[in-house]
């Protein structure tokens, strides 16, 4: 089939999704002369349609195409929300085996959405319209040929080290002018949330970029109007005819916009170029301190502590007893799915829904209850990593909810205020808690799960407190001098 031959049948056409896609599919692969799923694998092992996974409406989904180590494909009816449809994908891309590409897809638009571990998310979008073009339609064959063409060239890793590196310069430039340090570095890190919540659609589209922009060109307005942005954010409302969340939280109940030069909001300006919902928290609290304090600006270019060195002490210490609880209470939720199944009476069976529901209600129960403590916490990076994997392990056992339960996919309940962190550098303290909040809501979005007002809580358990003390009689502990020794333990509630 031509391209402009494909564009024809399929301009106009209103057929339901189910009614369409699969046609609409094999049509693709005539166009662009590659295999369809029977042809190439008939079994459905590694290439189908109707791919099984969790879904959230509860009972069997299905991912629409599927194939192993090239994409996972959801397609949806004439005109409907195609994000929904991504954020369905999300939810199940660990059942699909996380494939490099995440394609939705109407009968008018295809988006590819890479999945590549280790960098930044890009977008491509195809219509009807741009069907033809010759660079998409080379998009569309790697697809099938060679899905690393289209992994970004850009690392998170590099991303946040530039997003660091351009604070230190306000940073710098606000302390020599005489401003306090703590509110430079508050006032830092909530121009810092501001950003992320933008890229990754916590604030309207564009409404800080646009702030950015006025500031550069009335330097002295700028102040009043980020002003009225923080506060807003902190209690919900419209600025700019544009609504704005409620985020609440211990980051904007203290507000207090500082002033900059034009090449300072021209930094800023910059640094919004840089796709902030990718950063790396797990290294990111790390750099960004480097760059608030400036006792610790010289080692802006030193080693950080990255993701994989800190799941070193994370795995054995906090997962693994929890993954081998998970697997006894899987054990148990097979032997019951197995009765259910072979149950010869619906009350039977109800009766072992209703047991395999308490069962999986009584294991999340329990990893709400987790603490995790970390009582020289720094910048939050370990507590993040930790918060991470838990809600990893929680989004598994709701999973196997929605897959072999035929329960309805529930709602992650673990919560940044399950992590506890001790810390004596205020830097490192306010750093914690945003880069915590941060991760957080990276993964909820990132799984498909949205986010909800209030956005942030105010994380108490994050204390600026020394975690040594001299136990000598007296009628207080004393705070010692630190040591060296960082400790992660873990407290069953």
């Amino acid at each position: 089939m031509h391209p402009v031959d494909f564009v024809n049948k399929w301009t106009g056409v209103t057929l339901t999704e189910r009614s369409a896609s699969q046609q609409h599919f094999l049509d693709l692969c005539d166009v662009l002369d590659a295999p369809k799923p029977a042809e190439l694998d008939k079994a459905g092992h590694e290439y189908t349609f109707e791919k099984g996974a969790a879904k959230s409406t509860g009972g069997k989904g299905w991912a629409d195409v599927w194939y192993r180590g090239h994409f996972g494909w959801e397609y949806k009816g004439p005109h409907k929300d195609l994000d929904k449809a991504y954020d369905q994908l999300l939810r199940y891309k660990d059942d699909l085996e996380n494939p490099p590409l995440l394609v939705v897809s109407d009968l008018d638009r295809i988006i590819i959405r890479t999945n590549f571990t280790g960098t930044v998310l890009e977008k491509h979008e195809i219509t009807l319209a741009t069907f033809a073009d010759p660079d998409n339609q080379r998009k569309l064959r790697n697809l099938f040929d060679n899905p690393d063409a289209f992994k970004p060239d850009i690392s998170i890793e590099k991303v946040t080290e530039e997003a660091a590196q351009r604070f230190g310069q306000i940073a710098q430039g606000l302390q020599a002018r005489g401003e306090n340090p703590h509110t430079v570095a508050h006032f830092l890190v909530q121009m810092l949330f501001c950003l992320f919540a933008e890229d990754i659609g916590l604030l309207p589209k564009r409404v800080f970029s646009r702030l950015l922009d006025f500031g550069r060109q009335n330097p002295k307005q700028f102040r009043d109007q980020t002003q009225l942005l923080l506060e807003t954010m902190s209690t919900g409302g419209f600025v700019a005819y544009e609504t704005i969340p409620h985020f609440n939280g211990g980051l904007f109940r203290e507000v207090h916009a500082l002033e900059l030069t034009p090449e300072e909001v021209g930094v800023l300006d910059a640094a919004s170029d840089l796709d902030w919902s990718q950063v790396e928290p797990a290294i990111f609290g790390t750099l960004f301190e480097r760059s608030l304090d400036p006792g610790q600006r010289s080692q802006l270019g030193a080693h950080y502590t990255g993701r994989a060195d800190i799941l070193r002490v994370v795995e054995p210490v906090v997962m693994q007893p929890l993954r081998r609880r998970w697997d006894e209470v899987k054990g148990e939720l097979d032997a019951l799915v197995a009765r259910r199944d072979a149950a010869t009476t619906t009350q039977t069976r109800r009766n072992r829904e209703a047991d395999i529901r308490k069962v999986l209600r009584d294991f999340t129960a329990e990893l709400e209850a987790v603490t995790i403590l970390d009582p020289a916490c720094g910048s939050g990076n370990f507590l993040y990593v930790a918060l991470n994997q838990l809600l990893t392990l929680e989004k598994e056992a709701l999973t196997y909810g929605a897959t072999g339960g035929g329960l309805p996919m529930g709602y992650p309940t673990v919560r940044p205020k399950q992590v506890t962190g001790m810390e004596i550098n205020e830097y490192a303290q306010e750093l914690a808690q945003v880069v915590i909040w941060i991760g957080y809501l990276q993964w909820m979005i990132g799984n498909g799960f949205g986010w909800t007002e209030p956005v942030l809580e105010d994380l108490q358990t994050i204390r600026l407190r020394d975690a040594l003390l001299d136990v000598a009689p007296g009628p207080e502990p004393t705070p010692v001098a630190p040591g060296p020794v960082r400790l992660l333990r873990i407290f069953r509630g």
